[in-house]
């Protein structure tokens, strides 16, 4: 694969900017490389979808599941430009937007079901050519682009109306998970996409859905790749920005995914409702991932540096350099607090591994799993401290990271 140049005029470009752009340099190329790693992912499921419509086996699925699985470690790490920058934030719903409602896009079991807003009579994308979503009467005749990201995506301003990105092909891989908190994901059958040997009804419309939703994923992950790029709108508008501001970013980015978002709304939550609904990639049972590229994508912001999928290292000027400089201590503390977040998160990957997968760990009756969550929920609020404690070492003093009432008001979670 070769990679763009645009990396090396970014490191040139930095010291034309001034030595104190340089760690915003640093931020914006690994943001660059790191969605380009993502679009290349993102191209090689593609490719594999291709080949599995063109043969559709038990095991061409199987190389399709394994690829959507190898691209999300590279996108989950960049969740970290989220928050801060206004341009991510806005883009992200395209690509990762979760909780779904399974039931807008496909059959589902009505006895594992909770949909949202919509009637279950007359929705479903694919087994109706004209669905009624939230009130609204669309011509769903034609699976194609404008269908799925203009008419159907977050229709009625519902986040769970999700038409498109990640979660969307992999519930078309996986399918439901039934089994609750017990062992077992989803189990969609290959035959779901055979034209010759149909089960489960409108195997071409099922089909069109899968390739025109990975064609949306490669083209939405080119857009924000090149958004970071040497002249790209996201880019520039951080170096662009006053420094101090430019550091507030990168700090919300880091502390408001380490708070509100990893530690409250995606494990603390579903901890407290014992609820696998709230399971981050709850199809393929790969939340355990998901959660440590988080934390990974968090160090490597931290530390200004990254090993790319060619095992290239990308690295400048870091914001552990700039706390070294000032606070050694300090340096030396949150460093060692992200590695702990680390290493409670592979003891969640380790049991994963080990056929007790996120789901089953939070289980109301299993507490020793109930606990490998909640440590590594007590890892992430520690983390997300130091954080704050950077902050106010460089003066930063409008942070203002995300929240969630599962930690901050853990009785409205009830309410």
């Amino acid at each position: 694969m070769i990679k763009s140049l645009s990396i090396v005029f970014a490191f040139l470009f930095s010291f034309t900017c001034g030595a104190k752009n340089n760690l915003l340099t640093t931020y914006s190329n690994l943001a660059e490389e790191k969605y380009s790693d993502s679009l290349y992912l993102a191209n090689l499921l593609l490719s594999k979808v291709n080949n599995f419509l063109n043969n559709t086996t038990k095991s061409n699925l199987k190389e399709v599941k394994l690829s959507w699985l190898e691209a999300r470690k590279i996108y989950q790490q960049t969740e970290v430009f989220r928050f801060g920058n206004p341009i991510v934030d806005d883009w992200e719903g395209k690509v990762n937007a979760w909780p779904l409602d399974e039931g807008l896009i496909d059959y589902v079991d009505q006895t594992l079901y909770y949909p949202t807003e919509n009637d279950f009579s007359n929705f479903n994308v694919i087994a109706n050519k004209k669905i009624k979503v939230e009130g609204n009467l669309i011509d769903a005749s034609i699976i194609n682009t404008a269908l799925l990201e203009n008419k159907l995506h977050e229709i009625g301003g519902n986040e769970a109306n999700v038409a498109t990105g990640y979660h969307a092909i992999e519930f078309l891989l996986w399918g439901q998970d039934l089994n609750g908190t017990k062992e077992g994901k989803g189990n969609r059958p290959h035959t779901d996409f055979s034209l010759e040997n149909c089960t489960n009804d409108n195997c071409d419309r099922r089909r069109e859905y899968l390739l025109v939703a990975t064609k949306l994923l490669v083209k939405d992950l080119e857009e924000i790749k090149n958004a970071w790029s040497i002249e790209g709108k996201a880019r520039k508008d951080l170096i662009n920005s006053s420094y101090k501001d430019g550091l507030r970013r990168v700090l919300t980015g880091m502390g408001s995914l380490s708070y509100g978002e990893l530690a409250g709304e995606r494990m603390k939550l579903g901890l407290m409702l014992n609820d696998p609904e709230e399971e981050h990639d709850c199809f393929s049972d790969n939340t355990h991932n998901s959660h440590l590229f988080n934390v990974i994508g968090i160090q490597n912001i931290y530390l200004g540096k990254y090993q790319n999928i060619e095992n290239k290292v990308i690295s400048g000027s870091s914001l552990s350099e700039l706390v070294q400089s000032k606070d050694k201590d300090l340096d030396i503390i949150l460093k060692k607090s992200i590695e702990n977040t680390i290493f409670h998160m592979n003891k969640i990957v380790s049991s994963a591994n080990n056929g007790i997968t996120y789901d089953m760990l939070i289980a109301k009756d299993n507490k020793s799993g109930n606990l490998l969550i909640q440590n590594a929920v007590d890892a992430l609020i520690l983390q997300s401290k130091n954080i704050e404690k950077v902050a106010k070492l460089l003066k930063i003093n409008n942070l203002q990271v995300e929240g969630s009432d599962s930690l901050d008001d853990p009785e409205a979670v009830f309410n």
